[in-house]
Parts: C-alpha cells; structure tokens; sequence
C-alpha cells in the first residue's frame, strides 16, 4: 500500500541518516538545530543563563567541540515529542487528520481531475514530469488537514512518532522556542544574542546530496539528496519543479518564491514567441520598407555633421544599415506587441494570485495568519520611556509620537531624493561623455570608428554606464541607513520599508540611462544657428538620421545581457569561489580522509550562509528584469526571450545553490510574496505609460502615419511606409527636423507638419493608455482571484472536516459510555 511505501521509505531515511551524524551521540535524539559559538567569546554567563532555560523548556542538548577548531562548540538541540506536541499546538500547525478523509476528498474531485486530465491529455507534459515513484512520501498531501491539538490526537494520522513532525516543522518549533528563551532579565530577543554571542545558528541538511547509486534504481538516500536529483541537477533544466518537495524541505516561503519564478518563466514562454515572430517580421518585410528603400537611394542628400569638429558631412545613403536595423524592431507590429504585453502584464499577474490560492490551499496556508510580531528590540530601546497600551494585547508597549514619526519620514524622504540626485549626476556624466567622444571618435585614423562614430560612441557608453550601475550598489548601505533611521516598530515594517528604497534605487540607477536615451536624447539640441551647447563648447548630442530607437535597442541589450550575466556569477560563483576555498583550506590542514568523515554538522557550517536579508536579493533581481522586459518592451521586442533564456538558467542556478552551496535556512511560513506583488503592479501600471511614450514620441511611427495621410504622394490613401521626416535644404545640408528653410519669412520656425505630428502623438498617447488601462480593468475583473472549483472544494473540505470531527467524538463518547457501562456490570457482578 501506499502508507506501507512510505514507512519503509522513511525508515531507510532514519537508518542512514544515524550513521551520517544526524543525532546525537545516542543514534536516539535527533538534531533540530544547531548553535555554535567559540569558547574564547565573553558572553559565557550570558550564554550559560541562555542554555539553562533552553533545557528548562524540554529541549535536549547535547555539547561537541569541532573536529578543525577546538575554540569551536557545536550545541546540538532535539525537541522531544511533548515539546513538539505542546508547541504544535500553540503555533496552530496543521497535521494530517485521519486517513478516512483520503476517500472523501478523492470522490469528490475524482470527476474534476478526469476532467482536466482530459483537457491536458495533448500536451506534451510527460518529457517534463517527473516519475511519482521516486516521491512515495509526498501522497500524504492527498489527506485532510487541521490544527493539531493534543487534546484531539487520537484523529490524527500517527503512524511513526519520530517522522510524524517533518523535519522543517522540527526545526521551526525549535525556533519559535529560541526567540521565546530568555538570555537576561527582561530580555529575550534571540536575533541580538545570536549576533553576539552564538557565531551561527541553523538546522542541518539530511546527509549528502551526491549519491553513487542511481536514484531510479537504488531510490534517493535522502531528501537533499533526492532535490539534488530531480530539482538542482543540470540535466534536469527542462522539468517542472518539484514544489511539494521543495516546500517540505525549505519551508513555505522559499517554496512560493520559486513557485512564483516557475511561474513567471512560463508565463515568458508566450511572451517571447510574440517578440520573436514582431522581431521575425521586420525581417520579413525588410525588402518592402519604403522608408529604409528610400534611405538607401538616398545617394544625393548631404546631410550636416553630427557635431561641430571632426564629424564629417554624410550621404543620407551611408544610414542605409541603421534604417534597416531600426525597421527590424520599429515596423507595423510594434504597437500591436506593445499592448500584448501590457495586457499579458496583467494576465500574468491575475492568474498567479489564483496559483498562489491554490498552492495555499495545498500547503495549509488558507486560514494561516502570522502571529502578532514583536516589537523590534531596536525600536523598544528607543521609545522604551514613552509607552500606551496595545489595544489587542492590552499590554503597555513603546510608543512613538506622531510628530517624531513624521520628522523621520522626512529626513528619509530628503535622502532618497539625494540619492536618485546622485543617479541623475550619474546619468549627466554619461551624457557629457557621449558630446565629448563622438567627435574624439570622428577623429579615428581608422575607418571603421572613423565612419561609426555615433555607435562607437553609443556602445561604449553604455559600457561604461553599466560600470557605473555596479558602482553605485552602495544603496544597500544608504537603504539600511535611512531604514534605521525611520525606526519602523516591527521586522515586517522594516522588511516592508526597507524593500521600497531598495527597489526604488536599484530602478532608477538601472533604467535612468534608457529614460534619458527614449525621451530627451537629440530632444533639445537647438536649430543651425541657435544650437544648445554644453559648457557653451559643445554641441549637444543628436539622433543618427535612422533615428534614436537604435540607440534605445543597443542600451537595452548590452545592459540586459551584462547585468544578468554578471548576477548569475555573483549567485553561484562566489559561493562556489568560497566553498572552494575552504574545501582546499581544510583539505591541506587536516588531508581528505578527515574530511570524509567530517558529521554533518562541521560539513554545513562550512558551507556559506544565506543572505542576510533572505529571499530580498532573489526577488529583487527578478523584479527589476520584469520591469526592464516591460518598460521599454515596444523598443525591444527580444527582451522577454532573454529574461526567459536566463531565467531557465537562474531557477537551477538558484536550486543548486540552495541545496549545495549554502547552508539550510529556516524553514519559514508565508501566504504570499508580500509586498513585491504590489510593486510588480506598480511596474505594470508603468509600461503602459512608457510603451506609449515609445511608440508616439521615441519611434517614427507617427510621423509615417501623418506623412502617409496627410502629405504623402498619395493623401488621403497614402502608403503607410513613406518617409516620415521632411527635411530642408540648407546652403550646403540637410537636417532632420520640421522647420522653414533658411530663405523663408521665419528662418527655422516649426512647420504646420510639426503640429500635426505632436498632435497626434498626443492623441496617440491619450487614445493607447485608455484602451490598454481598459482592457487591463477588464481583464482584472473578469478573472477571480480564487477559482470556482478551489472555492467548492475548500467548502466540501470544512464541512467534511466538522461532520468528522463530530463524529469522532460521537464515537469516543459512545466507546467511554460502553466501557463505562461494562465496567459497571462487572463491578455489580462481584456484589455479595
């Protein structure tokens, strides 16, 4: 049977696991945790007060100095079945609840899986699944749930004591009662302690994730490594991952962070085959652009330099490539591309708020709330003088003034404004750099940066511009500053505030440059005779004749291309550098065999912690790619096939890295991806404006419409691909611009074309958010949040769940009645 499979999968778990250094000396006593501090620390006093209470509250500890370091303590801490039992219930952790409610739920929702197996059937899903037989233990997620109380065990499904609490939950409750310990009188915050007098704190990994016998016919040794093999394994890139697992392991948390990844890597899979085919469209009708026909016969327009020294006078023709580039990207599927990505913007967002309720309701996170936070010892310490009483609690807790509050706010207001100052210095370095080297670049001796002096200079600002980015990640420090600084009350208003200036900074030092380049590069350089000049010496920057949206393309690309690669090292290669290191380190000291027999506790404490913000730096980096793939999507229909090709690469970068290069991280409860929804809908809102934008005033796409129906050869039912700009003849070039030539009564003043063309990029601008923004409302509210069927099961599950329940303990009183009454009969029995 099922249950018979996973008792005996279990136990081989539990025999290999003694002999892998999982317990204690006893091979009894499993560990749930680990401390490890030094003994030249000196806090021992505080440390002895902090362990007497830890043994005061049932935990077991168990003291082994480190096989490398004999400064090093190991403290080894189980929590005996009482303990879980008696924290179990005061955490409201879910158990499964009778093996009978297996039947129900399967009968219930045995027609809807038919169903949607059925729909499924065509697709090719069977390459990509993994085979159910190597996770026998996870069928327990088929059975009911409900929040364990000892009082009420007898109606959970207990088959073994010792494997009943998954080694996560184990490992959760010991932390629950670690932040609960006192260290001091009137002190019990474990965070500070830990920092001050334990060196590290963790729960182990079970065993080695390296097997020499092959998972599909030996079965996996044990949980790492069977995530090893199905989940962090390179060979296995193109399978779904294993979430179940993932979230036994790891915890809820970081299973919803790589569910929401898996998530928005699939949801990519559309979106680039739809920038793929506008890109393969431009190529396709590249030989039937009039506009780049006509740059290229262009052969007798002079145009004038693009700056004042060095910068040759050019044929119209020598553009000829740009105009094609330009048309691979700006052609007549570009607006249509731009609102499918506004709109699969919203889709993506919508339909994963339904995957996340039903992982919710999968992982028991349905009626989880978080309990009420603490107050941040930092914020206690301040406004310990000022205190009012918790209307929930009713407890006099720390309180602080509306006034001091918003004094805070203000100042960390005043250095956020600061900082995206120093990002727009940034950006103005850049762009001196830009007027400077296109004439130094002009004055090549060599042909090929002589004649591409603009995209020289374009590609090694960028450059540059991405070194500058990387510089500029001290925000980090600034952020945590400022965030101290507003000292919020709890680590959720920290975490919340904290998140805010992290994203806000990192966006605008990443995408400053490609605003300045979409919306004001060649804007306001003046006209012959009254051009803006830098320093009044240099000429202000201007489009190439083929226009700005190749700039804009060539930012996107290179930085996207660099900074992605550059993350992907820093996640991976610098653990890996690290552990390496150590490996080598501990290898020359003490030779292999030493090594080899290492328990597994000194093998996870010299593996490199996770960050010290957590999942922050995962989601973040995923974020700002969200937002570049969307902003600017119009002007580069290839950048949703990049974020996913990386994004591929990222979710098995990541899953190596959990698994194999850092230690365990708690195991952590959430319902959501917190506050990072809100900003991917900010994002969302976002593109709409800057898409249109694009389209209306950075591409040329008005003013061929304009030209096309307004002035072309044949108004009124012009070709949609004339040439957009007209330009005046000058005494010795042309320029691209809308003016009256130099002869007329008003020498350079804006033609009537002008208007008509701002116009209708206005109208265009007004006319494409109202239409996106409606859909994406529309859309909104046409999908529900929870699906119909989730809702219906949920409801089936609560009434199934107090109809057994009740009669459970119909049963048990029915059972005490008989006992009760047999008892009786005998006792009348023996009555002389």
């Amino acid at each position: 049977s099922v249950f018979q499979t996973q008792i005996s999968y279990v136990s081989r778990f539990l025999n290999e696991s003694k002999s892998s250094g999982l317990y204690f000396s006893d091979g009894k006593c499993r560990i749930d945790y680990i401390l490890v501090y030094r003994k030249s620390n000196p806090q021992s006093e505080k440390r002895e007060v902090f362990e007497r209470n830890i043994r005061a509250e049932g935990i077991h500890m168990e003291k082994e100095s480190s096989i490398t370091n004999s400064d090093v303590i190991f403290v080894k801490l189980h929590a005996p079945w009482e303990v879980l039992c008696r924290y179990a219930e005061l955490m409201n952790i879910r158990m499964p609840f009778r093996t009978q409610t297996l039947r129900c739920r399967c009968t219930f929702v045995l027609r809807m899986e038919k169903r949607i197996t059925r729909f499924r059937g065509w697709l090719p899903r069977k390459p990509m699944k993994f085979n159910n037989d190597t996770l026998p233990d996870l069928e327990e997620n088929e059975s009911f749930t409900a929040p364990f109380s000892q009082q009420r065990i007898h109606h959970f499904i207990i088959h073994n004591k010792d494997t009943f609490f998954s080694n996560a939950t184990r490992s959760r409750i010991v932390h629950h009662i670690l932040q609960r310990v006192k260290y001091e009188e009137g002190k019990n915050k474990i965070g500070r302690f830990l920092n001050n007098s334990y060196e590290a704190a963790f729960p182990l990994h079970e065993g080695t994730y390296r097997s020499k016998n092959s998972i599909r016919t030996h079965g996996a040794e044990n949980h790492r490594h069977l995530l090893y093999e199905c989940w962090a394994w390179w060979g296995v890139w193109y399978k779904y991952q294993p979430l179940d697992l993932i979230r036994r392991y790891f915890g809820e948390k970081i299973g919803l962070y790589f569910a929401w990844l898996g998530w928005y890597t699939g949801m990519l899979f559309p979106a680039a085959l739809v920038g793929l085919l506008v890109f393969l469209y431009g190529v396709f009708t590249l030989e039937h652009c009039q506009v780049s026909k006509e740059v290229c016969q262009a052969s007798t327009i002079i145009m004038c330099p693009l700056c004042d020294k060095y910068c040759p006078y050019m044929r119209l023709s020598d553009s000829c490539i740009y105009a094609k580039v330009t048309h691979l990207f700006d052609n007549g599927a570009t607006v249509f591309f731009a609102v499918f990505m506004a709109v699969w913007a919203t889709v993506f967002l919508e339909f994963w708020k339904r995957r996340r309720a039903v992982l919710a309701y999968d992982w028991d996170l349905i009626d989880w709330e978080e309990e009420e936070e603490e107050i941040r010892p930092q914020f206690e310490a301040k406004y310990s003088k000022k205190e009012r009483m918790n209307p929930i609690s009713g407890k006099p807790e720390p309180y602080q003034a509306f006034t001091d509050k918003c004094s805070r706010l203000v100042v960390s207001a005043s250095g956020i404004f600061f900082m995206i100052l120093v990002v727009i210095a940034a950006v103005f370095g850049i762009v001196i750099y830009r007027v400077v080297t296109v004439s130094t670049f002009a004055a090549f001796d060599w042909a090929l940066i002589r004649n591409n002096s603009q995209v020289a200079t374009t590609g090694t600002a960028v450059c540059i511009n991405f070194c500058i980015i990387m510089l500029l990640n001290l925000y980090e420090k600034v952020a945590l500053f400022l965030t101290n600084l507003e000292q919020p009350r709890t680590e959720s208003e920290w975490e919340n505030s904290f998140t805010l200036k992290m994203f806000l900074f990192q966006f605008v030092n990443l995408n400053s440059s490609t605003f300045y380049i979409a919306f004001f590069l060649g804007r306001f350089t003046g006209r012959p005779g009254a051009y803006l000049r830098l320093i009044n010496r240099w000429k202000l920057e201007e489009c190439h004749p083929s226009g700005c949206l190749i700039d804009l393309c060539m930012q996107m690309g290179i930085i996207m291309v660099l900074k992605q690669t550059w993350n992907n090292f820093m996640e991976l290669g610098y653990p890996l550098i690290q552990n390496w290191w150590t490996q080598r380190r501990l290898r020359l000291e003490h030779g292999q065999k030493v090594m080899a027999s290492f328990p597994q506790w000194e093998k996870d404490y010299n593996l490199q912690p996770m960050n010290a913000y957590g999942l922050f730096d995962e989601y973040l980096e995923m974020i700002l790619q969200f937002g570049f793939t969307t902003t600017f999507v119009a002007a580069f229909p290839l950048a949703p096939l990049l974020a996913l090709l990386n994004n591929i690469i990222e979710i098995r970068l990541d899953a190596y890295k959990f698994v194999t290069q850092w230690r365990r991280p708690l195991p952590s409860q959430a319902k959501d991806i917190g506050i990072w929804y809100g900003i991917l809908e900010g994002i969302g809102i976002l593109s709409v404006i800057t898409n249109a934008f694009v389209i209306a005033v950075t591409s040329d796409f008005i003013p061929r419409l304009v030209y096309a129906y307004k002035y072309g050869p044949c108004a009124g039912q012009g070709r949609a691909g004339e040439k957009s700009d007209i330009c005046y003849e000058s005494e010795y070039c042309r320029i691209e611009d809308y003016r009256e030539p130099p002869d007329s009564d008003e020498p350079y003043s804006y033609t009537l074309q002008f208007w008509h063309v701002l116009a209708a990029r206005l109208a265009f601008i007004i006319v494409f958010e109202h239409m996106v923004f409606t859909i994406k409302n529309l859309i909104a509210y046409l999908i529900p949040d929870l699906p119909k069927d989730l809702r219906d099961r949920m409801r089936r599950e609560k009434y199934l769940i107090q109809e057994m329940m009740y009669e459970a303990e119909l049963e048990r009183l029915q059972k005490e009645r008989n006992e009760k009454k047999k008892h009786d009969r005998s006792h009348h029995n023996e009555w002389p």
